[in-house]
C-alpha cells in the first residue's frame, strides 16, 4: 500500500512539472505573439516615414551610398551643421517583453523646423528564459525606416 501511494505522489509531481514546464514554454511564444500583433496595429496607424519638406543638396554632400555628409545627431552636430537629427523612444510596455515606440527626425537648424521624421515600433523579450539573447521584431524594420528618412528628405542636385 505504501509503495502505492508513494508511486501516485511521484506521478502527480512529475506530472505538475511537467504541467509547469509546458506551460512555461509555450506562454513565451503565446505572449510574443500578441506583442506582435500589438506592434503592426500600431505600426498600421502611424508608422512609417513622413516627409514635411524636401532639401535638395549638391552632389558632393553625399557619400558613395547617398547618406547625407556629416548628417549628425543633435547631441555631436556642430552649430555649422545646417542640419541634425534627434532620436525620441517611448516605452510603451517595460518588463521582460518590451514595446517601444522610437521617432527619428530630421530638422533644419536656421529654424528647427522638423523636415521629416520615421516612427518605428517594436518588441523586444517576452522569450523563454535561457542564456541567449531576447529575440525582437521591428515594424518597419530599422534598416527600412532609417535609410528611406534621409533618402524621402534630401535629394541630390542633378
Amino acid at each position: 500500500m505504501k509503495y502505492l501511494f508513494d508511486r501516485r505522489v511521484k506521478i502527480f509531481a512529475t506530472a505538475m512539472v511537467a504541467m509547469l514546464l509546458i506551460a512555461t514554454c509555450s506562454s513565451g511564444p503565446l505572449v510574443q505573439a500578441a506583442a506582435d500583433k500589438e506592434v503592426r496595429r500600431l505600426c498600421a496607424i502611424d508608422g512609417g516615414v513622413k516627409v514635411y519638406e524636401t532639401v535638395t543638396l549638391p552632389a558632393e554632400r553625399f557619400d558613395n551610398w547617398g547618406n547625407v555628409i556629416g548628417l549628425q545627431i543633435k547631441g555631436n552636430a556642430k552649430p555649422t551643421d545646417d542640419y541634425y537629427s534627434e532620436l525620441e523612444t517611448q516605452t510603451l510596455q517595460d518588463g521582460n517583453l518590451r514595446i517601444v515606440r522610437v521617432v527619428a527626425r530630421v530638422l533644419r537648424r536656421s529654424d528647427a523646423k522638423v523636415l521629416g521624421e520615421s516612427v518605428r515600433y517594436g518588441r523586444g523579450g517576452g522569450d523563454v528564459p535561457g542564456p541567449w539573447h531576447p529575440s525582437t521584431y521591428d515594424c518597419p524594420s530599422i534598416a527600412e525606416s532609417t535609410g528611406k528618412l534621409q533618402s524621402s528628405v534630401f535629394r541630390q542636385q542633378n
